[in-house]
């Protein structure tokens, strides 16, 4: 019986334990934090020993494995310590990917990719294949793997799940794009970011797929430099290559083995170029299924997109409010102001991740009449836009927020919740910032 580590007690770690102790493995949980009692009680009914506050575990001694969660620092002394002692870090990821032996679809990058995981998870599940969604998305992937019996698996996939690969390889590999995003994790170095990214394609061997956004040069430039044995298909607007997915006169058209499918998308009720994006990449899988083209573009057309994200909210006296909560980087932010037509007072803030606010200036310039700092640090985004616009407030209530919001907006204007960064300063989670921002619209 071989004897595993669990670092971290959160749903990811849960779910590894749960796999792990159905094949066997002797476990141990460590968590720098408290562990709920919720869960310690079904620890004590699985039979499995933990710790908590504990940066640097007391059972690294005799490991075979410590499976890493995702919100566990590279930093956590208990990693440093175990990779000292030789003992193989992988994440949870890589250790559910070993008790399958379904089809993976892995979707990453720094936006849009909850959007494209759910599309092609849609897309896949109309078709009536068997398929499950996990990993960044719903369930930890580590608790299907135990407890279900899929053919095909989803998985949005963040960085920090990227972390830590040693065998996993996706079947297909979709990498919407690439900016700057959780630089604080990476002690401010992007090439580093990019690396745990372009983890996605790193064992993927020649019979499998990685399709990639070729409008990011970043991205473009990631894939150079960091070969790969996949089969490259890029998607989007402009591009060149035999094997490709763009899109012209409202269609999707996907070429792939001298075959040409075209997928009207008159009825795709998600706005904005990125979402398009989304689209071709979701799409795309589609036809690497061989599903037919009529049951991807009903599921195109019946999508209603995910809340926090450019979700309309409300329409009072003419003026539109929009919750994008879920915009937690610059680029996000970018997406949706590129979307917006209309006047706009923007609610930006949150805890910075090493936010460079350049690439969203001319829109601000552009669009935005007042902006709302909502944070509890607000320093580098008004130092930053103070001149930009005419009207700039600070504040740390979602409620008083809305409230000068609708004081200032005149009909045909836009409230935009967007704030470029994360949330953990005055909110849970980013879906708690939405909500508040929901509720306190409608109690205009």
């Amino acid at each position: 019986m071989g004897k595993i580590l669990v670092l971290g007690a959160g749903v990811s770690g849960i779910g590894a334990i749960q796999l792990a102790i159905k094949h066997g493995f002797n476990v141990f949980v460590s968590d720098s934090g408290e562990i709920n009692e919720a869960v310690k009680i079904k620890f004590k009914s699985w039979g499995i020993i933990w710790e908590e506050n504990v940066n640097n575990s007391n059972f690294l001694e005799g490991l075979d494995w410590i499976i890493k969660s995702p919100g566990i620092s590279p930093n956590s002394l208990s990693v440093i310590n175990g990779i000292k002692m030789g003992i193989p870090i992988i994440s949870e990821i890589e250790f559910a990917s070993r008790y399958t032996n379904a089809k993976i679809i892995g979707v990453t990058g720094s936006n849009g990719k909850t959007t494209t995981a759910q599309l092609t998870y849609e897309i896949i599940k109309n078709a009536g294949l068997n398929v499950g969604i996990a990993g960044n998305i719903g369930k930890s992937f580590a608790k299907q793997v135990a407890e279900e019996s899929f053919d095909i698996y989803v998985l949005e996939l963040s960085s920090f799940q990227l972390e830590n690969i040693i065998n996993f390889a996706p079947d297909i590999a979709v990498i919407t794009n690439i900016t700057p995003d959780h630089l604080d994790r990476y002690n401010g170095n992007f090439q580093d970011y990019i690396k745990a990214k372009l983890n996605i394609t790193l064992m993927q061997n020649e019979k499998q797929f990685l399709l990639f956004n070729s409008e990011d040069t970043v991205l473009g430039n990631a894939i150079i430099n960091n070969p790969t044995k996949a089969i490259k298909h890029p998607f989007g607007f402009k591009i060149k290559g035999s094997s490709k997915t763009t899109f012209k006169e409202k269609k999707i058209i996907i070429e792939h083995n001298n075959s040409k499918t075209m997928i009207s998308t008159t009825s795709f009720p998600l706005k904005g170029r990125h979402n398009l994006l989304n689209a071709m990449a979701a799409s795309t899988v589609g036809s690497l299924f061989n599903l037919s083209k009529d049951s991807v573009r009903e599921s195109l057309s019946n999508f209603k997109g995910l809340p926090h994200r450019l979700e309309h909210v409300l329409k009072i006296q003419d003026v539109n409010y929009i919750n994008d909560s879920k915009a937690t980087n610059v680029n996000a932010t970018y997406y949706a102001l590129q979307t917006i037509n209309t006047p706009t007072i923007w609610i930006a803030g949150g805890v910075d991740k090493g936010n460079k606010y350049g690439q969203i200036l001319p829109l601000v310039r552009e669009k935005v009449k007042a902006i709302i700092c909502l944070g509890g640090d607000n320093s580098k985004l008004i130092e930053f836009f103070y001149k930009v616009t005419d009207v700039m407030v600070e504040t740390q209530s979602m409620l008083e927020a809305v409230k000068i919001a609708n004081k200032i907006a005149k009909r045909r204007e836009t409230v935009l919740l967007s704030p470029a960064c994360s949330s953990f300063d005055l909110f849970e989670n980013f879906e708690d910032r939405g909500n508040q921002f929901k509720k306190a619209v409608r109690a205009l």
